[in-house]
C-alpha cells in the first residue's frame, strides 16, 4: 500500500515516520538519505511495522548548514526557528548572527529565547542582544526549569525547531512544554565551558492539532557554505536599504573605496560586529563578486 507519512525521527539512515498517528520504522529506497524531520514522504508500507520511502513531497523551507566538507539537515517544512540562547556556558554571538542569516535566506520566522534567566550573567547578556532585538528579533526571556509560559504562544499554528548550542537548555525546554517528552538532559562541563550533546537525533512532537516542535542536537558552529557571497547583505536587514550604493557593483564591503556598508558603520548606523561577520562570510565564501 502506497500513502503519505511525515518523518518525525531521524538517526542517519534510518528513520521514524507516523502515518495517522501511527509510528513505523522507515527504510530508504536506493541510497538516499537526505531526508529530514519534517518531511512529508511517499511511503510503500511493508507491514504492521516497517515502511519503505519512495520520496519526497516538496519541501515548503529547509534549515540547513553547510561547511567546506559536509551539509548537515536541520529539519524540513518549518515556519519557526526558537534560537535557544543562555548566559552560561558562554554563548556565541556570531552563531546567533549565522543562523539570523539561514532563517532569513529560507523565509523562516525567528526568535531568540535567553533561558536561564535567573542567572545573574544574564543580564549582560541581554544588553548584547538588544542590537538584534532593535533589528526586529524578538527576544524573549524565558526559565525552562520554572515553565515555559513565556514560549508557547510563540509555537502556536507553527512547525518550531528548537537550535542552539549544547548546554543552553533544549531539552529542558522540551521537556517542560511536553513532560511526556522525556528528553534527555545534560550536565554542564564547566572545563570545557560547553554543554555535552544529550539530543543525538531531531525528533518532532506534537503539541497540539496545529502545531508541531522539533528537537533538534546541539551545534558549535552554523556554516554557511551554501550562500553566494553577493546573497549575504541580503540576509542583514540594517543593509538591505544600501545594496546598490556602494562605488563598486561587485563590492565586497572589506577594502573598496566609496563602500556605503562601510560609511553606514563609521557613522554608526549599523554595528561593527555585524560588518565584521558580513566581511567574515564574504571572505570565507572564497566567492569574489564578478
Amino acid at each position: 500500500m502506497k500513502t503519505q507519512a511525515l518523518v518525525i525521527r531521524s538517526y542517519g539512515r534510518r528513520f521514524v515516520v507516523e502515518i495517522d498517528g501511527t509510528e513505523y520504522s522507515a527504510t530508504t529506497r536506493g541510497k538516499r538519505v537526505d531526508y529530514a524531520v519534517g518531511d512529508v514522504v511517499d511511503v510503500t508500507v511493508q507491514n504492521a511495522e516497517q515502511v519503505v520511502i519512495e520520496g519526497a513531497q516538496p519541501r515548503q523551507t529547509l534549515l540547513y548548514r553547510q561547511d567546506e566538507w559536509k551539509t548537515k539537515i536541520i529539519a524540513a517544512n518549518v515556519s519557526r526557528v526558537l534560537l535557544v540562547t543562555a548566559a552560561v556556558p558562554s554563548p556565541s554571538e556570531e552563531l546567533v548572527g549565522r543562523c539570523l542569516i539561514a532563517c532569513e535566506a529560507e523565509g523562516i520566522s525567528p526568535v531568540i529565547l535567553v533561558n536561564k534567566s535567573d542567572l545573574p550573567e544574564t543580564a549582560a547578556w541581554l544588553a548584547k542582544l538588544e542590537l538584534y532585538r532593535e533589528l526586529g528579533y524578538p527576544v524573549v526571556p524565558v526559565s525552562a526549569l520554572e515553565g515555559a509560559d513565556a514560549v508557547r504562544p510563540l509555537l502556536e499554528g507553527h512547525t518550531s525547531v528548537l537550535v542552539g548550542q549544547s548546554g543552553m537548555g533544549k531539552s529542558t525546554l522540551t521537556n517542560a512544554l511536553l513532560p511526556e517528552a522525556c528528553a534527555r538532559v545534560g550536565d554542564i562541563s564547566s572545563a570545557l565551558d560547553s554543554g555535552r550533546h544529550t539530543t543525538t537525533n531531531a525528533t518532532l512532537y506534537h503539541l497540539d492539532a496545529v502545531s508541531q516542535l522539533i528537537d533538534s542536537p546541539g551545534l558549535q558552529a552554523f556554516g554557511l557554505a551554501h550562500i553566494a557571497a553577493t546573497d549575504f547583505i541580503h540576509y542583514f536587514p540594517e543593509m538591505r536599504a544600501l545594496i546598490g550604493h556602494c562605488r563598486f557593483h561587485n563590492c565586497t564591503h572589506r577594502n573598496e573605496p566609496g563602500c556605503a556598508v562601510k560609511d553606514a558603520a563609521a557613522a554608526g548606523k549599523i554595528a561593527p560586529q555585524r560588518l565584521a561577520l558580513l566581511q567574515k562570510l564574504i571572505s570565507a565564501s572564497g566567492q569574489v563578486p564578478a
